[in-house]
């Protein structure tokens, strides 16, 4: 449900991800039997590093262009191995003739800017989800904080305006990164699913980016998903250990679906966007974790709903 390959081609000037050094690339994505793949164009800003002039030293419409190109560019030239999916049935449609589906997706909504026509426009421009805010606040709201007022604090005037919008337009809502005000605005006032893309349980990593039992629940109840985050700080319970393993990764599985159930439980990865030591860090390595989750208990059937099934379901329900 994320990954930051296309912000990864831009720091590296590269224009084509069919083979390449990261995690993830088209190549790796057909071979080891990706069925989809959401692709973020993710908005760097102040507090993030992976720019040498990240906070707004460059102009979005330049950064934006750029990803949209490399996307583009897969889906011309490697068209026998991927295929732009904007719903639900495309997915299903693609994985019959043999192709991954590439979905587009917003990680902080700031190029919205505050204008619910943004939302149409970059709807038909092909964003299928958009993650509210990254660790700053924007047009929708505040990010996630160590600070409780500032974690508090949910959308604004609108961001709830959005919500409604992106419910009819088709527009799947991340709540991944937003504050816990937000989060609860969110489960309030959205009339379809939410997900949290790449989030794992506060319990047993608390980082405040991750789902508390009361977040979990209500992202069940709505028929959401959480996509399993890979990164260390989000999965261990010293969030300063580096370290990722199948086993705490399956670990944070088992703990959702406790609380809200299996078909609540996704991928998020976070390929090209995590680093640290890690057991679960490149495509290749995915069969890893599903033996790892048979180890753990999980049947056939509940690791093909971790796998693909629920994520799919989520994105008929909303996308059609």
């Amino acid at each position: 449900m994320h990954c930051d390959t296309l912000m990864t081609a831009y720091q590296k000037k590269r224009e084509d991800i069919f083979t390449t050094d990261t995690m993830l690339d088209i190549k790796r994505l057909k071979e080891y039997g990706a069925m989809a793949q959401f692709f973020a164009i993710f908005m760097p800003g102040p507090g993030s590093d992976s720019f040498a002039n990240a906070g707004g030293q460059f102009p979005d419409d330049e950064y934006i262009a750029y990803c949209l190109k490399v996307f583009e560019n897969a889906l011309v030239r490697h068209s026998d191995s991927i295929a732009q999916a904007l719903t639900g049935n495309d997915v299903v449609k693609n994985s019959k003739a043999g192709k991954t589906s590439a979905i587009l997706s917003f990680e902080d909504g700031r190029p919205i800017a505050g204008r619910l026509e943004n939302l149409d426009a970059w709807h038909q421009k092909g964003i299928r989800l958009i993650t509210l805010t990254w660790n700053g606040e924007n047009c929708f709201g505040f990010p996630n904080s160590l600070d409780k007022t500032e974690m508090a604090k949910g959308l604004k005037p609108f961001g709830k305006e959005a919500i409604l919008c992106m419910n009819e337009l088709g527009i799947i809502i991340d709540v991944s990164h937003i504050s816990a005000g937000g989060f609860f605005d969110v489960a309030e006032l959205s009339k379809k699913p939410f997900v949290a893309s790449h989030s794992n349980s506060y319990t047993l990593s608390p980082h405040q980016r991750n789902l508390t039992d009361e977040q979990i629940k209500l992202l069940a109840d709505a028929g959401g998903v959480t996509g399993l985050n890979f990164a260390a700080q989000f999965l261990n319970a010293d969030i300063e250990c580096k370290k990722n393993t199948a086993a705490l990764i399956s670990a944070h599985a088992k703990y959702i679906k406790k609380i809200g159930g299996i078909d609540c439980v996704g991928l998020g990865s976070d390929f090209d966007g995590i680093e640290g030591e890690l057991e679960i860090g490149k495509v290749q390595d995915l069969p890893l974790l599903f033996d790892q989750f048979s180890r753990d208990g999980f049947t056939d059937d509940e690791i093909e709903r971790i796998a693909w099934k629920n994520t799919l379901r989520v994105m008929t329900d909303i996308l059609g």
